[in-house]
């Protein structure tokens, strides 16, 4: 037990106060976000913003480019489901309608998972340069070379951009593909060293799960 605790803070011993002040103010905002998610209130998207906002300063700071894309990503999709939104809202101007996904969604969300699998690997090539350890024309000595983490993260990354977009949507089925996000982002968190967001992911779950139940009563 004490080598996993250590296992766990080991990271953060490297981290200023100001990364993990604002490590837990980004995972209390995204807790905040799913939240507001489950309750099918708009307020899910200024929070989201603020909670992927710091995400994108954190992993930027961190080094990890691809994690940076990504929450630039969920944040330009924040805006463009606070616009559709805010278009559908009911009377009280916070909570909205939702409906099951079609298959023509379904068939949308397999090739952004593809697109997004494959992009993912691409970024992960070209990490070398990224990260600054190779320069640009040191590009023909890259490797096709990949961990099992980087396949799990482009996994994750793929999952987590359909829920997204179908959340944004407004279709119920959002929420499985959050639940299967979670389920692998505990760990893989865990793996990298942010159990700060790793317990946030699990919340997430716990969240998820009470969604998609909450959002198909709000159907019948």
């Amino acid at each position: 037990m004490n080598s996993f605790i250590d296992y766990i803070v080991e990271p953060y011993k490297s981290y200023s106060t100001l990364q993990i002040i604002l490590e837990i103010i980004a995972a209390f905002f995204g807790v905040l976000s799913v939240y507001y998610t489950k309750k099918r209130n708009i307020l899910v998207f200024p929070t989201g913003i603020l909670s992927t906002f710091l995400y994108i300063y954190l992993f930027f700071s961190w080094g990890l480019y691809g994690e940076t894309l990504i929450n630039l990503y969920y944040t330009s999709m924040s805006v463009y489901g606070w616009v559709l939104w805010s278009k559908q809202t009911e009377k009280d101007h916070l909570h909205v309608d939702v409906s099951w996904a079609k298959k023509t969604d379904y068939l949308k969300s397999l090739g952004l998972f593809f697109g997004t699998f494959i992009f993912i690997l691409v970024l992960y090539h070209f990490r070398p340069i990224i990260d600054g350890f190779k320069s640009i024309i040191e590009i023909d000595t890259l490797i096709w070379s990949y961990k099992p983490v980087d396949f799990i993260d482009a996994t994750s990354t793929g999952t987590f951009l359909i829920g997204m977009w179908l959340m944004a949507k407004r279709k119920i089925d959002n929420w499985y593909f959050w639940i299967l996000g979670d389920i692998i982002m505990i760990p893989l968190l865990i793996y990298k060293g942010y159990a700060i967001s790793s317990f946030q992911y699990s919340i997430f779950l716990i969240l998820a799960i009470q969604g998609l139940f909450e959002w198909k009563k709000s159907v019948k």
